[in-house]
């Protein structure tokens, strides 16, 4: 870590440590996941009694944003003000994007009994969902690979262009689930799939190429890269009929769009 964002650190450290409506700091972000340049922000989760949420969560007031404590160019800290509640919930049911927002974080300040081992129970890759994950993952690239030939073929630059990127996404979102690894939202896919011990040599090659020129031969390109680098497990009634659940109808069921999964 450089030495300004350590001074930052101290600096929050110092301002919430004695504060009472706060139960917890968290250091996360790029910081955290050592991902992060000279002028990154220092992300922040503030743990709030229940009395400082319920008097927050009215107003929607559940976000930090200060400059004060950073001395260098572009530098500020930004972060979330969570409960309790929360933690147990992103711990029982977390999405990996809610659930890789911890990994590599530490604590700051605490006055949490047994907060240590929550956030381990909240980083641990959810096993139960393994397989029906990597399965939905394969549909949605098969999928996604039928909509950029279908592009192509109709002069549509749009839809090559969005299914290009949605190949992109499972193919990540593969590759990570394959690893174990949590997928860490968008911004930070490419990046965790460059640290997947197990992947592909001229993977990042293929999807750089596909990005740059969204072509039905560059998605086959990276389609076949994929498909043929492990007998994936497929849903057993088949593509179509899983694309449809994950992505169609989920507006009756209430389920989490598959992309926020």
């Amino acid at each position: 870590m450089l030495p300004h964002h350590q001074q930052t650190i101290d600096r929050v450290t110092a301002h919430f440590k004695d504060n009472p409506d706060f139960l917890a700091l968290i250091i996360g972000g790029s910081l955290a996941k050592n991902w992060h340049t000279p002028d990154s922000d220092v992300d922040i989760m503030l743990i709030a009694t229940d009395a400082e949420y319920a008097r927050r969560l009215p107003t929607n007031e559940l976000t930090y944003f200060t400059t004060e404590f950073c001395d260098y160019e572009g530098g500020y800290v930004d972060g979330k003000i969570l409960d309790m509640a929360f933690l147990h919930d992103v711990a029982a049911r977390g999405s990996e994007p809610a659930r890789s927002a911890f990994v590599g974080a530490w604590i700051a300040v605490s006055r949490i009994e047994g907060l240590e081992d929550l956030l381990a129970q909240i980083t641990t890759y959810p096993e139960t969902t393994h397989i029906h994950k990597l399965q939905s993952f394969y549909a949605q690239l098969e999928a996604a690979h039928w909509f950029v030939g279908e592009g192509e073929k109709r002069g549509n630059r749009y839809l090559s262009m969005r299914y290009a990127t949605e190949m992109v996404l499972y193919t990540t979102r593969l590759m990570l689930a394959h690893n174990r690894m949590l997928y860490p939202f968008h911004k930070w896919m490419l990046k965790a799939l460059e640290q997947a011990p197990d992947k592909p040599d001229d993977l990042l090659h293929r999807i750089e190429t596909l990005l740059a020129d969204p072509n039905k031969a560059n998605a086959k390109a990276l389609f076949d890269c994929v498909t043929g680098f492990t007998d994936w497990p497929k849903p057993p009634e088949g593509w179509g009929a899983r694309f449809l659940q994950d992505v169609e109808t989920t507006w009756r069921t209430g389920d989490v769009y598959i992309a926020d999964w």
